[in-house]
């Protein structure tokens, strides 16, 4: 009995030892492990109360007169903002192969409003500025500066719409701010500041991103562990780190160059978990990819625009209508959408640089990607440059169909915003007259003949954290149908068949198998001659 129970234990201990290593792979479950036992945030508080200075009791007739006060005390601040993206809305940048050049939402088409030239009236609600209409705009002048968009801690501020008013649109702020209050009581930014508009661009709320949306400001631990409300309870500059107003972080759909990044090793460092196996793992996956199972987790988000349907009028006048499960809809101004919520990402290999489609380029491929992120499997074969290493990606893909020139094969600038009879589709519903306005704002070529293109942009996924409990587990990649299911390239265990590898691995266990089966029958068979 007692050699038939060594026989047992070696022919089972093994196994035993494999099965726990593979689940140790899972029991990575401490939320509070990341790298960082105590992370400390800090939570910057005003330290001055600007409620006591004279300069800001004065009745302001108007936005600039706050600015002006503003710089009185804060001096050099203006020509720090004047070189920044969120004044510019450019700046120098690298696409590989194609070298330096002006970027970004000045210049970029996209596939949600599709570009700001002739509709600054209305772009302009997440400008940092005053006034920026059209193109005499002088970004020079420091009193066009906007400081409380960013600096508010009343949280009444707020932009105003195009209207009929000398200072609505282009940036102004609505009318009914009180702009002495507002001035009295600012301060660092928090994430209603941001989130002002990155929170709501494209037309609403979590219309474009998917992972950032105004459910931020006040959000469980299931929504985003940063976030969380009730605890670390982070603000956007807690990881954006900013320096003489220059924030920090990429958004790829006007940014290119691998530089000037926001990411999670900043805290975290490149091995947070207890696991070594998970911590390989960053070598080829993004931290988000595992630890993003979902986004847009409480309110949808537009996952394709479909411009070529906009434009139907009933009885003349333009009109709405909505699905009974609010996941499509139809605007006369913007034509069909479809919304979605807690979705699973799409995933990419992607090395931090990018390439994009600018107006002029031409069309040569449909679907066309405004904004192809560069990066495969191949990257990582070439150690000698590691600058260059690619990683699995979650992205948001947005799809649409948007205007462009027939003849020419390249992207029209619609003029969308404006007066009845300027050519605004949204005043005259009329797209040729709509693509001949845009183009002539931009002194480009119109042939005069349009069509519609099914366009693709693409949306690195980063907020929404969820809690480690919810992290991706192996079976979730490493499997048939598993999310990395259609990403090619490379050869992954659980999900490719390679049949000199499975048959190498099939032998190998057999082997082992036999090895050990002998090793404890010859074991067991000397054991006996010797008693």
């Amino acid at each position: 009995m007692k050699k038939a129970g060594e026989l047992l234990l070696i022919l089972v201990l093994p196994w035993v030892i494999i099965f726990y290593l593979i689940w140790t792979v899972n029991s990575d479950k401490d939320p509070e492990y990341y790298g960082i036992t105590n992370i400390q945030v800090e939570k910057k508080t005003p330290v001055t109360d600007h409620s006591k200075f004279a300069a800001l009791q004065k009745p302001f007739q108007n936005p600039s007169e706050v600015t002006e006060a503003c710089l009185g005390c804060h001096n050099g601040r203006d020509a720090e903002i004047m070189k920044t993206e969120h004044w510019r809305w450019l700046k120098k940048d690298t696409i590989p192969g194609r070298g330096v050049m002006d970027l970004g939402k000045k210049n970029i088409l996209n596939n949600f409003c599709i570009g700001v030239n002739s509709n600054e009236k209305l772009c302009m609600m997440c400008h940092a500025g005053y006034g920026w209409g059209d193109k005499t705009f002088d970004f020079h002048n420091s009193n066009n500066i906007d400081c409380l968009v960013c600096h508010d801690n009343t949280g009444t501020y707020k932009k105003s719409k195009p209207g009929t008013g000398p200072m609505t649109g282009s940036g102004f702020p609505s009318p009914s701010v009180n702009l002495n209050n507002v001035a009295q009581h600012v301060g660092y930014p928090h994430k209603n500041n941001c989130g002002a508009c990155h929170f709501t661009g494209g037309g609403g709320n979590n219309v474009k991103h998917g992972d950032l949306e105004l459910a931020l400001n006040h959000c469980t631990r299931e929504v985003d562990v940063h976030m969380n409300a009730d605890g670390k309870n982070m603000d956007c500059t807690a990881c954006h780190k900013t320096k003489n107003h220059q924030v920090s972080g990429q958004l790829y759909t006007v940014s290119s160059s691998n530089s000037n990044r926001a990411t999670c090793v900043q805290c975290h460092t490149d091995k947070p978990h207890k696991s070594k196996l998970l911590n390989e793992h960053y070598e080829l996956v993004a931290c988000q990819t595992c630890h993003i199972p979902t986004y847009a987790k409480v309110n949808p988000t537009k996952v394709y625009w479909d411009w070529s349907t906009a434009g139907k009028l009933k009885d003349g006048k333009p009109y709405m209508e909505e699905s009974e499960d609010k996941t499509h809809e139809y605007d006369s101004k913007h034509g069909d959408a479809v919304f979605a919520a807690n979705i699973q990402p799409e995933y990419v290999w992607f090395n931090g640089t990018a390439d994009h489609h600018l107006i002029g380029d031409k069309i040569d491929t449909v679907p066309l990607e405004l904004n192809h992120l560069f990066g495969s499997y191949e990257d990582n074969l070439h150690p000698e440059n590691p600058k260059n290493v690619s990683r699995i990606w979650p992205v948001k893909i947005m799809r649409g169909k948007q205007i462009y020139d027939t003849q020419r094969k390249t992207l029209i600038q619609p003029k969308l915003v404006g007066k009845k009879g300027s050519g605004a589709f949204w005043a005259d519903f009329d797209w040729q007259a709509s693509a001949t306005a845009g183009m002539k704002y931009m002194g480009l070529p119109y042939s005069g003949s349009y069509g519609f293109v099914e366009t693709e942009s693409y949306w690195t996924v980063n907020h929404m954290v969820s809690p480690a409990s919810e992290a991706l587990q192996c079976a979730d990649c490493h499997s048939r149908q598993g999310r990395l299911e259609n990403l090619s390239g490379f050869y992954l265990p659980g999900r490719d068949l390679h049949h000199f590898m499975d048959k190498a691995g099939l032998l190998f266990i057999l082997l082992v198998s036999a090895g050990v089966f002998i090793h404890g029958f010859l074991r067991v068979v000397s054991t006996r001659k010797q008693g």
